[in-house]
């Protein structure tokens, strides 16, 4: 696959030493930053008149745009719901004596970005040229990890042969559109709006909607502070604009300084009406603690970050980039301090997907933030969803069905995909939040959560999937027809095999979990919910008469019933001027090929790791590996571990290079519309799971490292219940820290134990 790599290779940095015109949005997307409350693309302070995407957005505010489609179905989704980009508090417009830098016109020397991940700060310099005249300048914007309501930004400018008039422009525009808006809609009102000397404030409300969704309120607050001598300073607003113009004299070789402060309130976290109050409330105690000790406290928190969850690779800087990015990123969205939020597949990075939750959550990112972060916030993750119940069971109305459907893309619970062959047919998601609840509880031991939470989410599914399939008189057997699985490049299939293996996991997992809250005393909850025996006969009769294609001769799992009817050809025969498909290729021919977007049933092998052969595994990789164009962000991390178990290294390290720099390096050539926030989990279970092989299958930890060969170490920590454990292997041996109890676990299959707080050493094989 083509790349494009704009940036230098630093294990913990992304730098940029020229001014990307042509692949601004790419560089953009790279250079964003959030801090799990908010977040912005990598967006100019300054004036730029080039195409460039500005993008401020914030954690939980979105709004439903209604769903345009040219022919209404019955069930359809009534609205597409949208993160929608809010007021930009970034803004900062320059001029030297009285002309405008413009970034896009100007003449730009000395260009460098620096994107810091183990500090969590984005800095730049230039030199711009006009007139003669030459002016250094230096911008620096963190969005602090410890004040979760606070952005700073600090811009300096030096005049380096001449002495001038300097004039910064602080403002706030709350005038934005989302750039997938159906008809450039606006999607906010101004409901309050201030300026005076080095302050201003906006208070936006998102516009009144018919679907009875909630409305919200954002205030954005500034504070400007001016180091330099000032000549004057003066005011100017109009509605959902607010600036101050600051009048400063610029020596030749003298610095001036505008720091810029802002708050950003919503009503989610407080009174509608103490939105500017509570946003002076932060600036006051940011103003008194000043601009070097805020950033202080921000890296900080960005250390302590990394202690837990860094990813250590020697050898091979590109690869050690890669996973510190996902991370960087992925914690920039979402750290669990609050169990509303979920982790949009774009984060704060851009707008496409639109929605806040897809099922990315359950499968990619939940067992990443078990073992990188304290158990709440794995707990936060799953609670999110039994909040999310009752929509499931709408969901499932629309349909005409019984049970609870958890939707494709959602804020509320309620589905809000745009797309039919997604909404109706892409079912297989609701496995996934089943098999999280499994994933929690097993990782953990916290059995109390399926009493508490669990089942009822358990019961909703299994209603679902009995509800769903059909018995085929004529074969004696139960099918579930037309489908989407995850393999997006095939609609309305009938018998996917994940789609049917995952139903069917889903049904005796909650067979399991019923009889394990009998046995303890907790035949109550089921009672509750008013399970009969008849329901736990169906499901029952559904585990042993479920049909799944499988073809004899090929020793496969079939993808679905008319797969191996296809004309078959191997992804090497398309000429790579074709790809990616997707941008390529009508849809049409799409659906009629061969070609795998991602892991399908594969997807079934990874999660059910446990219950097949490792030849059944190696028959299904070989077989369908070749046919995928890994079109989804998803796919290479499951192909990365899969390649791993079965001794396939270098397609296992190409996998881990693919998903670990996919943004990075551009692969799929779709960054600029934002980053892949949920699958940068991909690069560190292909790390964890594949390389080192680690699995947690019946509540057993077991390891089974390999290191590649381009590497001469890498390490990684994991919390595994009351265990911090540390994981070094390097090209001759495995070598396991903890600081915890004793520990026993299988390394290679053989069982070891771990001393209190010790270590221990085996060879690698």
């Amino acid at each position: 696959m083509a790349m494009k790599r704009l940036f230098g290779i630093d294990s913990w940095k992304i730098v940029e030493t020229e001014l990307h015109m042509e692949d601004f949005r790419l560089a953009e997307s790279i250079m964003s930053l959030g801090n799990g409350h908010m977040g912005m693309r990598g967006n100019f302070e300054e004036n730029y008149s080039g195409d460039f995407h500005r993008g401020s957005y914030i954690a939980g505010v979105w709004f439903p745009d209604k769903t345009r489609v040219g022919w209404w179905k019955n069930g359809y989704p009534d609205y597409f719901g949208k993160v929608i980009n809010s007021t930009n508090y970034l803004g900062i417009r320059l001029f030297i004596e009285d002309e405008e830098v413009d970034l896009y016109t100007a003449n730009v020397k000395d260009y460098y970005r620096e994107l810091d991940m183990q500090h969590g700060v984005l800095t730049r310099t230039f030199t711009v040229e006009s007139g003669g005249r030459e002016t250094a300048v230096k911008a620096v914007r963190f969005l602090s990890v410890a004040e979760k309501e606070l952005a700073v930004i600090s811009y300096s400018v030096t005049p380096i042969n001449y002495s001038g008039k300097i004039t910064f422009i602080p403002y706030l525009d709350g005038d934005v559109r989302n750039e997938d808006a159906n008809y450039e809609e606006d999607f906010w009102d101004e409901i309050g709006r201030q300026a005076s000397e080095y302050k201003a404030s906006l208070v936006m409300k998102t516009k009144d909607n018919p679907f009875g969704t909630p409305t919200f309120k954002a205030a954005t607050v500034m504070q400007a502070v001016a180091e330099g001598e000032v000549l004057g300073v003066s005011v100017y607003q109009k509605p959902e604009y607010a600036e101050n113009r600051i009048y400063l004299k610029g020596e030749q070789g003298q610095t001036v300084t505008l720091y810029k402060y802002v708050a950003v309130t919503t009503d989610r976290d407080h009174e509608a009406s103490h939105l500017v109050v509570k946003g002076e409330e932060v600036l006051q105690r940011s103003l008194q603690k000043g601009y070097v000790q805020l950033l202080e406290e921000h890296r900080q928190g960005w250390l302590k970050r990394w202690e837990i969850a860094d990813v250590e690779i020697k050898g091979d800087d590109e690869a050690q980039q890669g996973i510190r990015f996902n991370l960087f990123q992925l914690f920039s969205t979402y750290y669990g301090e609050d169990s509303r939020l979920n982790i949009g597949p774009k984060g704060f990075t851009g707008e496409k997907y639109g929605g806040a939750t897809y099922w990315d959550t359950e499968a990619y990112a939940l067992p990443l933030y078990l073992s990188t972060a304290e158990p709440e916030v794995a707990r936060n993750l799953a609670i999110y969803r039994h909040n999310q119940l009752d929509g499931a069971f709408i969901n499932a109305g629309k349909q005409g069905l019984k049970g609870a459907l958890y939707p494709m893309v959602t804020f509320t619970g309620i589905e809000c995909h745009n797309e039919w062959e997604i909404t109706f047919e892409e079912i297989h998601r609701n496995g996934a939040i089943a098999y999280a609840i499994y994933n929690y509880v097993n990782y953990t031991g916290d059995k109390d959560y399926l009493h508490e939470y669990g089942i009822d989410v358990l019961a909703g599914i299994s209603r679902f999937w009995a509800d769903r399939v059909h018995y085929n008189k004529r074969k004696n057997v139960y099918m579930i027809h037309g489908v989407t699985g995850p393999n997006e490049y095939e609609n309305n299939v009938n018998n996917n095999w994940y789609t049917n293996t995952i139903a069917v996991w889903t049904l005796k997992y909650t067979l399991e979990a019923i009889e394990y809250l009998k046995e303890s005393g907790r035949a109550g909850r089921v009672a509750e919910l008013g399970i009969t025996g008849g329901e736990l006969e169906k499901w029952q009769d559904i585990i042993e008469n479920m049909y799944f294609p499988y073809d004899e001769e090929l020793g496969v799992f079939v993808q679905h019933d008319t797969f191996l009817d296809k004309d078959l050809m191997t992804v090497d025969e398309l000429a790579p001027e074709e790809r990616p498909i997707n941008q390529n290729w009508s849809w049409d021919k799409i659906l009629r090929s061969c070609f795998i977007k991602q892991a399908d049933v594969l997807q079934g092998l990874y999660f059910l790791n446990h219950e097949f052969t490792e030849e059944e595994k190696r028959r299904n990789f070989e077989f369908y590996e070749p046919m995928t164009v890994h079109e989804s962000s998803l796919s290479p991390s499951v192909h990365a571990v899969l390649a791993a178990e079965l001794g396939m290294e270098e397609k296992a390290y190409e996998m881990y290079n693919r998903t670990a720099r996919l943004d990075l390096d551009n692969y799929n050539n779709d960054t600029e519309d934002g980053l892949h926030i949920t699958s940068m989990t991909g690069a560190w279970l292909a790390i964890v799971q594949g390389f080192a092989g680690m699995r947690t299958a019946n509540e057993n930890l077991s390891f089974a490292p390999f290191i590649p060969k381009a590497w001469k170490e890498y390490s990684f920590k994991i919390l595994y219940r009351s265990h911090y454990l540390k994981v070094q292997v390097s090209q001759e041996k495995v070598i396991l820290t903890q600081q915890g109890p004793e520990l026993e676990l299988q390394m290679y299959n053989e069982t070891l134990k771990l001393p209190v707080d010790g270590k221990l050493s085996v060879e690698l094989r």
